[in-house]
C-alpha cells in the first residue's frame, strides 16, 4: 500500500459543489421566460402553418379534400376552421390574451392532426403538445396581457 495520496487540482469542495451551484443558478431564471419562449415558439409554429395555407387557398381546399379528409367536416369548413386557428390563436399566445383558450384550441387541433391526419409525425405534436398543455395548466406568466388583467382585477375587488 502506498502513502502518496492524490490531490485534484481543483480544491475537492468547490468541484463537488458546481452542480449544486450551476442548478442554483438555473433556477433563479424567472419561470416567466420560458413561458413566453414557449408562447412565441409554438405560436410561430402555427402562424407559418397559416401563412402556407393563405399562400395558396385552391392547394389548401384540395389538401383539406385529398388528404387531410378531416372526419365529420366538409373539407372547406375543416380548411376554413384550421386558418382560423392558426391566424387567431398565435396572435393571442404571443400577446399572452386568452391564453388557456387560444392554447387549448390549438392543443385540440393537434390531437386532431395526431389522431386522424398524421399519426406517424408523433414527435412534431408532443413538441407542439408539451409547451401547450404546460400553458393550458399554468398559465402565461407575468410577461402576459392576461396577468395585468388579473392583476388590476384583484386591485379593484
Amino acid at each position: 500500500m502506498s502513502n502518496i495520496t492524490w490531490s485534484p487540482a481543483f480544491p475537492s469542495g468547490r468541484l463537488a459543489d458546481l452542480p449544486v451551484r450551476a442548478i442554483a443558478l438555473l433556477e433563479r431564471v424567472p419561470v416567466a421566460l420560458p413561458q413566453l419562449l414557449f408562447r412565441c415558439g409554438v405560436g410561430l409554429v402555427f402562424w407559418r402553418s397559416a401563412q402556407s395555407k393563405l399562400a395558396s387557398w385552391d392547394t389548401t381546399i384540395l389538401l383539406f379534400q385529398e388528404e387531410y379528409k378531416v372526419p365529420l367536416l366538409p373539407p372547406d369548413v375543416a380548411a376554413y376552421l384550421a386558418t382560423g386557428v392558426e391566424l387567431m390563436a398565435p396572435i393571442l399566445l404571443v400577446l399572452g390574451l386568452a391564453t388557456r383558450f387560444a392554447a387549448a384550441a390549438m392543443l385540440g387541433m393537434t390531437l386532431v392532426i395526431q389522431f386522424l391526419v398524421y399519426p406517424q409525425n408523433y414527435p412534431d405534436h408532443l413538441l407542439w403538445a408539451g409547451p401547450l398543455l404546460y400553458l393550458i395548466l399554468r398559465g402565461p406568466g407575468v410577461l402576459s396581457l392576461d396577468h395585468l388583467i388579473r392583476r388590476r382585477r384583484s386591485s379593484k375587488g
